[in-house]
């Protein structure tokens, strides 16, 4: 027999726990609010878990509740496991969508949260969708990896990271009782070849006659690209800048934050051809069109393959990325430039901390002269 009963637990207004027996108690906050939690121990190690507001759970359901989590205990189950069982395991589909709410505020934009939702929606769900988190083992995600391992490596090796983000919210959130196994999983499937290098650099000695070419035609696209290479900037933060981040007077471009890779406000010292380029782009501009570069749609920039396709039909086997590259071979083969410069014009960040805190100013009238430099090596200086 209980020590509480339900007529006296109205009356109970001071904080603190008062004891039913067995290890329940009902546990009285400072503001009023009454739970029920049980305590529990086996092997010395002792645990607390709440069974819910006892304005929603009555003395009886918690004395209930209380006798169901010590039995789980006495068979050797985990009780906070056992109960998200028994309100109902997601499924691999209903988890990814409650993954994607959890970090959807991180993320930098809504391409990405799309991109990530996406590529699980067309290799993962078909094979795991309809699969409740806690039956899905280490065969069925290598299985739906292997299909596209060797013909989509990047793809796969993304699918395979995301996969194991869901199933590790599952086993944080007490639906699994064991982490992803991703690492056994990545065993058990064939290498993947290398590719060398990163991104293909032009060689920075073509740099001049590339752009020469550029200039022969004019689009928003080549605009871009010309613009990218001048300022050694990133093709995202390109196709992204808007007018508000331009500074004519000081000849600087401001770029936030948010739009950056590191999540650093970055800004960019504008030689003479950058700042004819934006010249250019204004008397271009569409009334009210905050996009200094454009894409086919109003208001919308470019698409990330809009430069790779102009390279492509210029027949050049390298990427946008990759004039960043070309730009920092130039620097340490043609001057006397230091590293450290070059690297604060690239936007990159710093891993050692006492050199990091060596170089907290932004080097600012340095990068600028080397900009100015870099924009007469490419022939466009004048």
């Amino acid at each position: 027999m209980g020590k509480l009963s339900a007529t006296g637990l109205k009356a109970v207004k001071r904080p603190g726990r008062l004891g039913d027996g067995d290890g329940l108690f009902l546990v009285v906050g400072r503001s009023g609010s009454k739970s029920w939690m049980v305590r529990v121990q086996k092997h010395g190690r002792r645990r607390d878990i709440g069974l819910g507001s006892a304005s929603k759970v009555s003395l009886a359901q918690a004395r209930e509740r209380a006798r169901q989590v010590r039995a789980w205990m006495e068979d050797g189950l985990d009780p906070v496991f056992e109960r998200r069982k028994a309100a109902g395991i997601p499924t691999f589909k209903e988890a990814t969508k409650k993954v994607v709410a959890l970090h959807q505020k991180t993320w930098r934009n809504e391409k990405h949260e799309a991109q990530w939702l996406r590529t699980l929606e067309v290799y993962a769900w078909p094979a795991l969708g309809d699969i409740r988190v806690s039956e899905i083992t280490g065969p069925m995600v290598r299985n739906v990896l292997a299909e596209i391992w060797l013909t989509k490596p990047e793809t796969a090796r993304r699918v395979r990271q995301r996969i194991g983000a869901v199933l590790d919210w599952a086993y944080a959130s007490g639906y699994r009782d064991t982490e992803a196994p991703m690492r056994s999983i990545s065993k058990g499937l064939p290498r993947q070849q290398k590719k060398e290098g990163h991104f293909a650099a032009m060689p920075y000695v073509e740099v001049a006659s590339f752009m020469k070419r550029l200039r022969e035609r004019e689009s928003f696209t080549r605009l871009a690209l010309q613009f990218a290479i001048l300022t050694a900037a990133r093709s995202g933060e390109v196709r992204s800048a808007v007018w508000d981040e331009i500074d004519f007077g000081s000849q600087l471009w401001t770029i936030p934050a948010e739009r950056m890779k590191a999540r650093r406000e970055h800004v960019v010292p504008l030689s003479r051809p950058a700042l004819r380029i934006l010249q250019r782009c204004s008397e271009l501009r569409l009334r009210d069109e905050p996009l200094i570069f454009p894409g086919s749609q109003p208001r919308q920039p470019m698409s990330d393959m809009t430069l790779t396709k102009l390279l492509r039909e210029m027949k050049v086997a390298y990427t946008a990325h990759g004039f960043r590259s070309s730009f920092r071979d130039w620097v340490s083969e043609e001057t006397d430039v230091q590293g450290e410069v070059a690297e604060a014009a690239l936007a990159h960040m710093v891993r050692d901390k006492t050199e990091a805190a060596y170089r907290r100013g932004n080097l600012l009238e340095k990068r600028r002269a080397l900009m100015i430099e870099w924009g007469r090596y490419c022939g466009s200086e004048g």
